[in-house]
């Protein structure tokens, strides 16, 4: 008999608190005191592969600067290879105006700002501030998570369990929350424990079934 489940549990945003830094704190602390305002720099660059983090972090910098003081003021720009020459334009004159005490800039991309395809001009721009290159994290790190997450849902992840999912699952930071849910979802329908068979059953039903995004 498979009971039926509500997920009680609140779908998350994005927010600084729940940003697993792992090798990039310093870049978190950089990317958070400028959205509060604290920063002496005006303007800060972040480039990574995809997954590594550019737009969680993005938009915690949004969600803060909307929960904040009126006068906080940021301007945010998520993937900036993609600009059009209107766009490109727009960016480079919001990066002139904070270096003159205009809103602060936060921006992302998929390469360092030398390597990017965008006019000169605004590349040397994106560079004036400071820069981040957000690491992947680690399969340490994805584990720290896992047991995290697990258990702000009461669930119980051994390690076997846990190593199981980092070398059969895809290993994606949004995936992997998804998983954790589902596995939630699956064990509890079935009443019984999070063991290497239920997760292997759980992984079985995702052609069917997949994980919704939490």
């Amino acid at each position: 008999m498979r009971q039926l489940v509500l997920d009680l549990l609140a779908p998350r945003v994005p927010g600084f608190d729940n940003f697993l830094a792992g090798a990039n704190a310093e870049a978190l602390a950089s990317v958070r005191a400028l959205a509060e305002g604290r920063l002496a720099e005006s303007v800060v660059y972040l480039w990574g592969e995809a997954g590594c983090g550019r737009s969680h972090l993005l938009n915690a910098a949004s969600a803060s600067v909307l929960d904040a003081a009126a006068s906080s003021k940021l301007v945010v720009a998520d993937d900036v290879e993609r600009l059009d020459d209107a766009a490109q334009v727009a960016l480079f004159n919001r990066i002139n105006e904070a270096r003159e005490g205009g809103p602060s800039v936060l921006a992302a991309g998929n390469a360092p700002p030398s390597q990017l395809a965008l006019r000169e001009d605004l590349r040397s721009r994106l560079g004036w501030g400071l820069v981040y290159q957000l690491q992947p994290l680690t399969d340490a790190d994805k584990a720290d998570y896992l047991h995290a997450e697990s258990a702000r849902r009461g669930l119980a992840l051994g390690d076997g369990v846990i190593g199981y999912l980092l070398t059969r699952a895809r290993r994606d930071m949004a995936f992997l929350e998804a998983l954790v849910a589902h596995l939630d979802r699956h064990a509890l329908e079935h009443q019984r424990r999070v063991t290497i068979p239920l997760v292997r059953d759980a992984l079985g039903s995702l052609d069917h079934d997949p994980p919704r995004p939490v």
